[in-house]
């Protein structure tokens, strides 16, 4: 059983044939929908179940825990309580600030901004403002009028400055900046969104904004693997909004590969051209009850950093990897050799012929097999799609495969048009001209550091032209 508040992500790790109840706290109708849930709990309970009530946040703050629990406890179902990460300590996380300073806040207030029901009025923020150190305020975006004003009128100075983190931990996550004095007015301009927490104190005087101060980036990458691309766009002052527009699957027929598998002592070298490829090909051998003494004498290559990493990750050496991140860059690494040689690729189930090509013409043999597959999604959730940032603001969206571009094209439609690309390599470059799509940037090198680096240097010089934005994806990559 589930708050709404949680994210998909977190929904989607619950095991296959495990039965999942959402508890919609907006039935405006139900006096005690703490007690009711509690009582649900304990139907549950009586039938066998064991349940998990998994709540967004720590079930002990402002979760209701109270009303649940009663039902339980005069049922006499045996309950444990896990802790979980309370909304305030994940905000300030997210802003990167403090909760609490030696220099500014020695202590924390929590405070919700909305009473319970049947309350008249939400606490006395008048009296909150005479408590030293931080105020941390949950579900109080409706309620800014009321307790801003009260805590100025109180003595909190007009310029303490106040942190806003909207949807906290999901992919349209929003973090921005205020004072108490104008708070009201930003959170109108800038359309902050509920559930939000906002920190209000020195601790919330937040560090200069970075290059992207202000915008937002789409990112398209599969889910699990935008975490790089994630933290780098926040780190640049962005507000990333992870919009995966492909999921990564095992290939249709994975009879080849498993072939490939049971002879890979035959090859002189082994050779990935994605991070995926490299956890699609140890899935297979792990499946096959193999590791790595199956290599044998075989080399390892990868066609950049990111395939290396995946490669080093799993126990291996990397031993080839070239200083041009593509398959052109490949062939020119390992075609130089006595020809003869013979080669295992392992790809995606669509890609490229670039590489296959360019050793064969070297005179080697080559093997391939697809060890996954770039399955593009059937379409967006409206509340994904309503979320999307407006085109003609300097928003941005990242692609950084052609499968991504040929499915984030059928997705957004002439929405993307309005926004600047990022593009991470000539190859995705060429995909997006495919659909007379120009890309705003494209870094000197293919990885996830130099293309947000491209997209700050854009940001800080503010040339739109064409030519301008190549400049700046490459003064972007040397400065990484």
């Amino acid at each position: 059983m589930h708050d709404r508040l949680v994210p998909k992500a977190v929904l989607e790790l619950v095991p296959a044939g495990v039965e999942q109840i959402s508890i919609d706290r907006g039935d405006l109708s139900d006096p005690d929908p703490g007690r009711t849930t509690g009582q649900l709990l304990v139907s549950l309970a009586r039938q066998g179940c064991r349940v998990a009530r998994l709540k967004s946040g720590d079930p002990t703050v402002f979760a209701r825990l109270a009303e649940e629990l009663g039902p339980l406890r005069e049922a006499g179902v045996a309950v444990e309580i896990v802790p979980g990460v309370t909304a305030a300590v994940a905000a300030a996380a997210a802003a990167g600030i403090p909760l609490t300073s030696r220099a500014a806040a020695s202590s924390l207030t929590i405070a919700t901004g909305h009473a319970a029901r049947g309350k008249e009025e939400p606490p006395g923020f008048a009296r909150l403002a005479a408590l030293p150190g931080s105020l941390a305020i949950y579900m109080g975006v409706e309620q800014i009028p009321i307790w801003s004003r009260e805590l100025i009128e109180a003595g909190r100075p007009a310029e303490t400055p106040v942190v806003v983190v909207s949807r906290c931990s999901w992919p349209d996550q929003q973090v921005n900046s205020s004072t108490l004095a104008d708070c009201l007015s930003d959170a109108r301009q800038q359309g902050w969104r509920s559930p939000a927490v906002l920190i209000v104190g020195d601790v919330a005087a937040v560090a200069p904004p970075g290059p992207l101060a202000g915008r937002r980036v789409i990112v398209t990458r599969p889910a699990g693997q935008e975490g790089e691309l994630v933290a780098r766009l926040r780190a640049a002052g962005g507000q990333p909004l992870h919009v995966p527009v492909i999921q990564i699957t095992p290939p249709a027929d994975v009879r080849p590969l498993d072939q490939a598998l049971r002879r890979l002592g035959s090859y002189d070298w082994i050779v990935f051209a994605s991070g995926n490829g490299v956890r699609g090909f140890l899935e297979r051998l792990r499946a096959a009850g193999l590791d790595g003494r199956a290599l044998g004498s075989a080399r390892i290559a990868a066609i950049g950093p990111a395939t290396r990493a995946a490669i080093e990750e799993a126990g291996y050496v990397c031993d080839r990897m070239p200083d041009d991140y593509r398959s052109e860059g490949l062939v020119d690494a390992l075609a130089a050799g006595p020809a003869g040689g013979r080669f295992l690729l392992v790809r995606a189930e669509r890609g490229r012929e670039a590489l296959r090509k360019g050793l064969e013409a070297a005179r080697h043999a080559v093997d391939e097999v697809a060890a996954y597959a770039s399955q593009p999604l059937e379409s967006l959730a409206p509340d994904t799609l309503a979320s999307l940032p407006a085109g003609g603001e300097g928003h941005w969206i990242t692609v950084t495969s052609g499968a991504i571009v040929e499915a984030a094209v059928r997705l957004f439609g002439e929405r993307i048009r309005g926004w600047q690309i990022a593009s991470l390599s000539p190859v995705t470059s060429a995909a997006l001209r495919r659909f007379g799509l120009e890309p705003t940037v494209e870094p000197k090198r293919a990885t996830i550091a130099d293309l947000v680096n491209a997209i700050g240097c854009h940001a800080q010089s503010g040339s739109q032209a064409a030519g301008s934005a190549q400049d700046a994806g490459s003064a972007g990559a040397m400065a990484g």
